[in-house]
């Protein structure tokens, strides 16, 4: 159901060391569906973001030395708080971020299941003690936490970003400062909160919103404090952030961009194509790393596939993520927005037609209508970038080979989709793609159980499963005669 939220409850201020600070400073927080302010939150200065390294580092050594059965109950705590408020946090998402309600309330599911999954990890760090093949000593291997973490979450999924980074490192014994984008502070500011409530001490989770970031960001990373960075964000500023942490050789976790291929095989299931299209392309409006960003449709069935999405884009409906009527609610911000419209606008002028959709309603919001881009060259530059919208460029292949080589074609390795009903033909496709994720004959992977993360300028490290945990974590050798 969707519930009335009271703004003036919300935590706006920044929270370091277990106190709500107020900075003296602020950030207004846009609704994309009015363009008008939905509540201020406090802005943090660099001073405040040393702070927060302060209070994490700080608050490390006990929380470190904590059972790990206790920091999996906090966890579980969080987790059946989120299911409890997942009416409230969803509500609050659409508001600050723009999505549709059933989008946020599918997050808020996913992302509780971060809490959940972590939980239970935190009493499965695993160690080694075995006698060496020599004889003369004994081998101890044991995991310890790798300290202070930054985390620096994307606007897209707000919730989900925060827990399945906080959880892995929460479980893995770190304690951490958390940066969110500005553009959607408010879940995390309340799930740090609700962290608070299930448990969690303070000092171990802190969260501040500097403006610009730039310059606090690098103070941070700096701070010889700061041992582990995790990062979802673009290629672009990782790279950036790579590079500011090989200053300190802090250890790093990347989800970057993606440039997700959708092949469809003139043998698929052409109805779960569609099906599965649809919830690639069209989660979270587009604005997703593992949106599908290129169709590769093989020629026999590419008209028919076509359509059939033309029709199912074209029947979406726009409007503000709380009318439960709505399908696609508009971008986070302006910027975003033209963006997408500029994506289409070089489309267009490369030779590819819109046909359905190719325009930004003239009403207030950040709204692109979806849109589905026919006769388009395959070598076109425009495929090279990453879309971040509700616009699904089709082109034709005859070649498995040559349809392989063109989705490799590519900085980016994210998430593949293939469809086909030819079990072999599928896997061997799979094999072959340069993709650290792949969808056969599904148009959604993302699990908390699975590792997320991509190959090349995709990123490095993975999120989620066993493989979340030991991103926290650091390898100790004893070599022991006893």
């Amino acid at each position: 159901m969707t519930v009335a939220l009271d703004v003036a409850e919300l935590p706006t201020r920044a929270l370091i060391g277990g106190e709500w600070v107020d900075t003296g400073s602020t950030i207004d927080v846009i609704d994309p569906a009015t363009e008008s302010p939905v509540t201020s939150i406090a802005r943090a200065s660099v001073a405040d973001c040393l702070d927060a390294v302060g209070a994490a580092h700080d608050a490390l050594a006990p929380w470190s030395a904590t059972a790990p059965r206790v920091r999996g109950e906090v966890l579980r705590r969080a987790f059946e708080l989120m299911v409890a408020e997942a009416d409230t946090i969803a509500t609050l998402m659409v508001r600050e971020n723009g999505k549709v309600l059933a989008d946020a309330r599918a997050e808020v599911t996913y992302a509780a299941e971060f809490f959940r999954w972590f939980s239970e990890e935190a009493v499965r760090i695993e160690g080694d003690y075995r006698r060496a093949p020599n004889g003369d000593k004994w081998i101890l291997v044991t995991q310890q936490p790798v300290g202070v973490a930054l985390l620096i979450t994307p606007w897209n999924f707000p919730a989900a970003m925060i827990t399945r980074k906080v959880g892995a490192a929460l479980a893995a014994g770190c304690t951490c400062v958390v940066k969110p984008a500005s553009e959607t502070p408010l879940t995390a500011l309340y799930l740090a909160d609700l962290l608070g409530r299930a448990g969690m001490p303070a000092g171990v989770v802190n969260v501040v919103v500097p403006r610009p970031t730039g310059e606090a960001v690098s103070a941070m990373l700096r701070d010889p404090r700061v041992r582990k960075l995790s990062f979802t964000g673009s290629t672009p500023t990782g790279r950036l952030l790579l590079a500011q942490a090989a200053e300190g050789v802090v250890r790093t976790s990347m989800e970057l961009g993606g440039n997700a291929p959708f092949i469809v095989f003139a043998d698929a299931d052409l109805d779960a194509a569609v099906d599965g299209a649809m919830v690639a392309k069209m989660r979270n409006g587009g604005a997703a790393c593992t949106a599908a960003n290129r169709f590769y449709v093989e020629e026999s069935v590419a008209a028919d596939f076509t359509a059939r999405l033309a029709q199912r884009m074209g029947a979406l409906r726009l409007g503000p993520g709380l009318d439960p009527d709505s399908h696609v609610g508009p971008l986070v911000s302006g910027g975003e927005r033209d963006g997408v419209a500029k994506f289409v606008a070089d489309a267009e002028s490369a030779g590819a037609r819109a046909i359905v959709g190719g325009s930004a309603p003239d009403r207030t919001g950040y709204y692109y209508a979806p849109t589905v881009l026919g006769d388009v060259d395959p070598d076109a530059d425009f495929l090279a970038h990453e879309i971040f919208g509700p616009v699904a460029p089709v082109t034709t292949f005859t070649d498995i080979d040559d349809v392989v080589r063109r989705a490799n074609d590519t900085e980016y390795g994210l998430i593949a989709y293939v469809y086909t009903t030819s079990h072999g033909k599928g896997l061997r496709v799979c094999e072959a793609l340069e993709s650290g994720m792949i969808g056969l004959n599904r148009g959604l992977v993302s699990d908390p159980a699975a590792p997320f993360g991509g190959f090349k300028q995709s990123g490095l490290g993975r999120e989620g499963s066993h493989h979340g945990l030991l991103e926290f974590l650091e390898t100790k050798y004893i070599a022991g005669t006893w």
